[in-house]
């Protein structure tokens, strides 16, 4: 399907962004399986039941693979529909992002 430019720079930003976001939340459940390995910490799903994801999982991982689901379905629209499709896509990957981070935060404090 042909898409505009502006479609396509979005894209090719997407790729980056999921590329990092990924690995990011590959080290994350890196860190905690070492920690439910030790006991440490108790493990309840990452995102709340009412959040945006319809994933629900105690490691980031799950969640990455719902954004690129996601994203590969929106490459399936015409440009209206994948506009539409952005807003709530880009919503995933910021609460992934600030989650994985907060959660990094939370183990250089303890």
């Amino acid at each position: 399907m042909q898409h505009s430019q502006e479609m396509q720079t979005i894209h090719q930003q997407l790729q980056e962004t999921m590329q990092t976001l990924y690995r990011k939340a590959v080290d994350a459940d890196q860190i905690l399986d070492n920690l439910q390995r030790d006991q440490k910490g108790k493990f309840t799903a990452v995102f709340a039941a009412d959040s945006v994801f319809t994933t629900s999982s105690k490691r980031f991982g799950p969640y990455v693979e719902e954004i690129a689901s996601d994203w590969q379905a929106l490459k399936e629209l015409n440009e209206e529909e994948a506009k539409k499709a952005l807003a709530p896509l880009i919503k995933k990957i910021e609460l992934a992002l600030v989650t994985i981070a907060q959660f990094q935060q939370s183990l250089s404090k303890g």
